[in-house]
Parts: structure tokens; sequence; C-alpha cells
């Protein structure tokens, strides 16, 4: 299905947010088009940090990065989440994979107006790629993880295939 090369922010983001949503999604499951909270993050996304040049890493797309090599997430959420934080730490093991000594990735919060920063130690190296096996072990599973409870769910653009009975 998918190899470490091919693991993605995106992946990332569905690890630390819901097992069965990335399943799905690494079966071609992509409901994401349909939901009004996708489209917010888009329109965002687009009004921010306008004159930014987004990186295409294949199969990590990045925000920007800035001249010292801090990695810059724009988010729709309101605040900070692990998910956004292991994106973001991601990105940085994929920087460093192509030899560029990434300080970190700042996450950018318009809605309220906040940063966060968060430094790319040794640890976070480590949990890249311990987020990335863990991705893998997903992807490998014969049936689909277990659903969370429907209030874990609350905006997600997944819920319908997963509570529709």
């Amino acid at each position: 299905m998918i190899d470490a090369d091919d693991v993605g922010g995106v992946h990332v983001k569905y690890l630390y947010h819901c097992h069965r949503q990335l399943w799905l999604y690494l079966r071609g499951v992509r409901p994401e088009h349909m939901s009004s909270l996708v489209q917010f993050g888009e329109a965002v996304h687009e009004t921010s940090y306008t004159r930014s040049t987004p990186i295409d890493l294949g199969a990590a797309k990045l925000d920007f990065v800035d001249g010292q090599h801090w990695v810059h997430e724009v988010k729709s959420s309101t605040r900070p989440t692990p998910a956004d934080e292991a994106q973001g730490r991601h990105y940085c093991f994929r920087l460093e994979e192509i030899g560029i000594d990434a300080k970190g990735a700042i996450l950018h919060y318009p809605k309220t107006r906040r940063t966060h920063r968060h430094p790319y130690t040794t640890d976070a190296a480590r949990q890249a790629q311990t987020d990335i096996q863990d991705v893998l072990a997903i992807v490998a599973a014969s049936v689909s993880p277990d659903r969370l409870a429907r209030s874990a769910c609350r905006g997600c653009s997944f819920t319908d295939y997963c509570w529709t009975e």
C-alpha cells in the first residue's frame, strides 16, 4: 500500500486524531470534499499568509519555511492539538531527510491570532520516526480500527461513514 517515504502530514494528523480515519483514508475513502469544515479550513489557508510559498516534498506539503528553517503551518482551528504538533514535527523530519536543518515548527492559528513554537529536538525526531512506523502498522491492519466515541467525532468528515447504520 504505502511505505515510509509515502507517509505525509495528513497521515500523521489522522494518526493522532483517529486511527479509523487514517485506515479509511489510506484505502481511498475521501469524504473531505463534502465537509464544510474542510472547506472553511481551505479558505483560512488561502487567505492567510498569502505572500508565502508552499513547499511540496511529495507526500508532505508544507505551508512554508522561513529563512531560519522554521516550518510554518496555518491551522483553521482555534487551539493547538497534539495532531498539529505531530504534523509540524513530521515536516521537520522530512526536511532533515533532504538535508535541511529544520529548527522546528511554528503553528499559526489566524482565528485567535496566536502562534505556537515547537523546537525540533532529538526526541522530536525519534517521535517522528515512531509516528511513521505507527502509520504503517495501521495501514497493514486487515480490518478497520474501532470508531471513537461519537462525541469525539464532532466535525469529522468521516462521521457519516462511521456512524450510518
